[in-house]
């Protein structure tokens, strides 16, 4: 019977032979009638038989083992931390925590940081008690900022916690050991102003009002490594080692200038892997590719086992795995998915371009380009696959995305190249003191703002030209106040102790937001800002939130995609296609795409 790797890449019988096919072509083409008759239940035994030669070269993928035949990945999971916290600068509406474990918990936090008087504290009613959940991704390194989430629990009599600060709090795994809550060690810090859930109507309902994100609130106070465990049948010292030497012959990471391998074997059974920097944002495929690596290779296998693969690689249903097993084997697999690349299937084409561009071949840089505008399935891993070609090719089709129809194709862009260089003059923007980032990207298409509420504060605006119509009236807060009139926007603050002020500046989105935050504003007051001015249809470019969605559901395949393009549907005018709004029109439809 064949390995389970064999039965994935299974042949298609269907595979034209060249007419000039001759020597190993035509027994790969043996090969494939042998495999198609053992699918089918036939008595593929009795036909190797008749041919040692076939079968030796049947027996090729079953006798090359790969590193997943031995081990599998650990430390993909996501972390869970969390704490009970305290928010502060609440406009009345928090409330003195019920006596409960929670409390009896930050309770003992404020006494250890030598907080006075820490119950006239929880009672009063500008301060709440709250739930913090952070999620450390795979691979996070400290220092590393991450999401942090705000809930208020369902005892309190809190009633909103917009306009709120978190103060710092750490946060712990925690776990039930002997019928009591244990914490776990110190994992994370966050701290931050609080981004309550934006809504249709630039207002907030009962349940929105009381939970809320920190976009990048959090700091990993540790490091988490990922790696391999050897299945049981396979530990040894011996194995652990030469995996891990296989490993390192294809992968390196660099430290001050020389390289070393990227795979530690610490055990029988242990393998750490460090996350080579072309692999940083795309840590899944990076596994998948490791535990693609030839661990064992019959003498000479190579060749065969290339031309084997380029054949899977031509067929649009095994092509995806093909290509990561090209993509394992290194530089001599270069030239295959370059002749897939060549396809007309767009299934064969992105799997051959995305392999060709994590081994460095910027020549894939269109098509990815090309998948990303029009295969909104592949879009996310197209954008990611760009991201690390920095290079001529890579960053000229980056930069034309940028004038896209489709916010997630634009904001993915912008997103890649900012990766690539923070300092580019296109995507560098402006830090407005501790509260965000603001970019301005002079490109051509329709005007958009981008806003997130993951990853870090960041607002984003295609296009250098946002005007806010004159006769708005909009809140940035619970202190800012802007009104707009004859193409002048008129902000103030009205602080309790404070005198008033006010800045005239022209009815443009950049200038209003740097308005805000020179008195004194935050980042969730911005965003309200936006979030009001839409509804009210004052602000004339489109609002999106958090347009580059990783997952996939929803999305149809690459073939169905293709299959409307065949039929004359632009999948580019995805905007159009989908009903829903990813502006302020409705507060269940933020996180649309498209």
């Amino acid at each position: 019977m064949h390995s389970d790797a064999l039965r994935e890449l299974s042949v298609s019988p269907s595979t034209p032979l060249a007419p000039n096919a001759t020597g190993a072509g035509v027994l790969l083409m043996k090969i494939v009638a042998v495999m198609a008759l053992e699918a089918i239940g036939c008595a593929g035994s009795a036909i190797r038989s008749q041919s040692p030669e076939i079968e030796a070269l049947v027996n090729l993928e079953a006798d090359t083992k790969l590193v997943g035949d031995y081990a599998g990945p650990w430390g993909l999971n996501t972390q869970h931390i969390e704490r009970a916290a305290l928010i502060t600068g609440l406009a009345g509406t928090g409330s003195d925590p019920p006596p409960n474990a929670q409390r009896q918990k930050l309770m003992a936090d404020m006494q250890a940081r030598g907080v006075v008087e820490p119950n006239n504290l929880l009672a009063s009613t500008s301060t709440s008690l709250v739930w913090i959940h952070g999620y450390l991704p795979p691979g996070v390194r400290k220092g590393d900022r991450f999401d942090v989430r705000v809930e208020v629990p369902i005892d309190s009599e809190t009633t909103s916690i917009a306009g709120g600060y978190l103060m710092e709090t750490r946060l712990s795994e925690m776990a039930v050991l002997g019928n009591r809550v244990r914490d776990g060690h110190v994992l994370g810090l966050a701290e931050g102003p609080l981004l309550v859930d934006p809504v249709s109507s630039g207002t907030l309902d009962s349940v929105a009002k009381l939970r809320a994100n920190v976009p990048g609130g959090g700091v990993s106070l540790a490091s988490r490594p990922i790696g391999l465990i050897l299945g049981s049948d396979h530990r040894s010292i011996a194995l652990s080692k030469r995996i891990g030497d296989c490993i390192n012959r294809r992968f390196h990471a660099l430290t001050r200038g020389s390289k070393r391998g990227v795979a530690t074997p610490k055990t029988d059974r242990f393998i750490e892997l460090e996350i080579p920097e072309i692999y940083a944002l795309n840590l899944n495929r990076y596994v998948r590719v490791v535990r693609c690596i030839a661990v064992i290779e019959p003498p000479g296998g190579r060749h065969l086992r290339l031309e084997l693969l380029a054949r899977q690689l031509a067929d649009p249903v095994t092509a995806p795995a093909a290509a990561l097993r090209l993509e394992a084997i290194g530089k001599d697999a270069i030239s295959t998915l370059r002749k897939g690349l060549e396809s007309k299937d767009p299934e064969v084409q992105f799997a051959s371009a995305e392999a060709l561009a994590y081994l460095g071949e910027s020549i894939a840089a269109p098509a990815l380009a090309r998948a990303a505008t029009r295969l909104r399935s592949a879009r996310p891993a197209a954008l990611a696959a760009l991201g690390v070609l920095d290079d001529a090719n890579g960053i000229d089709a980056l930069q034309g995305l940028l004038t896209s129809v489709s916010a997630e194709t634009r904001y993915g862009a912008f997103r890649s190249l900012w990766n690539m260089n923070h300092a580019s003059p296109l995507v560098r923007g402006q830090q407005l003191g501790d509260a965000c980032n603001l970019h301005v990207l002079d490109v051509e298409g329709p005007p958009l703002v981008h806003v997130t509420r993951s990853h870090r504060p960041e607002i984003v605006l295609f296009g250098v030209e946002h005007p806010i119509a004159d006769g708005l009236k909009a809140e940035a807060g619970s202190s800012i106040v802007v009104v707009v009139e004859d193409s002048i926007a008129t902000v103030s603050c009205f602080a309790v102790g404070q005198s008033d002020q006010q800045m005239d500046v022209p009815a443009e989105v950049d200038q209003i937001i740097r308005a805000i935050m020179k008195l004194g504003g935050s980042y969730p007051d911005v965003v309200q800002f936006l979030q009001q001015a839409s509804a009210c249809h004052s602000l004339e470019s489109r609002l999106a939130f958090d347009a580059l969605r990783a997952d996939t559901d929803g999305r149809m395949g690459i073939h169905e995609e293709a299959a409307l393009k065949d039929r004359e549907i632009s999948i580019e005018s995805d905007d159009a296609l989908d009903t829903t709004d990813d502006t302020a029109g409705g507060a269940s439809h933020l996180d649309e795409s498209s």
